[in-house]
């Protein structure tokens, strides 16, 4: 099992190794690696040689450490989703091979916010409907989301026998989604949410922030989805011009 050296940085031979033994099952999702001694000695490397592959697949999330406990394999992404691309939830878990679903916590009408007026271009105060709701996959709570529409644009409350706003805005209001301004911010631990969604303390959330458009190129729906970073991943196609 040790390390046949080439011309590369031997910490870079550790890394492609411990990814191989990964992809072929050596090592299992969630599964504690040896310790540093032990993996450091069959690898045939040092330990400090192994310490910076390991930071380095740490940074990749394709471990994680635990302080005082080990070290772990971390678990795959079920859901991935170009960011460039529009996708409901719904969708996304669908297209995974499972079953959506949807805890609804509430609904409520409140006063518009300074924010508020901004995003939705508002030329006086309205109020807004402000709807909160956990998304499952199989059961399994794996985004919060928090969602915001003008008052007079979903003229009837969002309930527990909804699942997408996207739908009920296109069937019931009329109102096609059809692109949106969208925001990614990585955020540690959350006190409030990451309970709800059965994250582990080291787990990381994904926020998500996008601003709606209809096709009249209207901002008609504003949403803060919190995605479990061990669940959901997003690339971008970027071209070069």
């Amino acid at each position: 099992m040790t390390i046949k050296t080439d011309n590369r940085h031997l910490y870079l031979q550790v890394i492609d190794r411990l990814k191989k033994d990964i992809d072929a099952g050596v090592y299992k999702e969630k599964e504690k690696l040896p310790s540093e001694f032990d993996l450091s000695k069959q690898l045939g490397v040092s330990r400090a040689t192994l310490r910076e592959a390991l930071r380095i697949l740490e940074e990749e999330s394709v471990i994680i450490r635990r302080h005082g406990v080990g070290t772990f394999v971390n678990a795959k992404p079920l859901f991935t989703s170009g960011i460039e691309q529009l996708n409901s939830v719904s969708n996304m878990i669908i297209q995974a091979g499972m079953e959506p679903g949807t805890i609804f916590l509430s609904s409520s009408t409140q006063d518009a916010t300074e924010d508020d007026l901004k995003r939705f271009q508002l030329e006086e105060e309205e109020d807004m409907i402000l709807v909160e709701r956990v998304r499952t996959a199989n059961g399994e709570p794996v985004v919060y989301c928090v969602d915001k529409i003008p008052e007079r644009i979903l003229t009837r409350n969002f309930t527990h026998e909804d699942n997408s706003i996207f739908s009920v805005l296109e069937q019931r209001e009329n109102r096609r989604i059809t692109h949106a301004v969208a925001q990614i911010e990585p955020l540690g631990y959350h006190d409030k949410i990451s309970p709800i969604l059965h994250c582990e303390p080291e787990t990381a959330l994904l926020v998500l922030k996008q601003m709606h458009f209809d096709e009249n190129d209207e901002p008609i729906l504003y949403s803060v989805n919190y995605f479990r970073s061990d669940k959901f991943s997003f690339h971008v196609l970027r071209k070069r011009v």
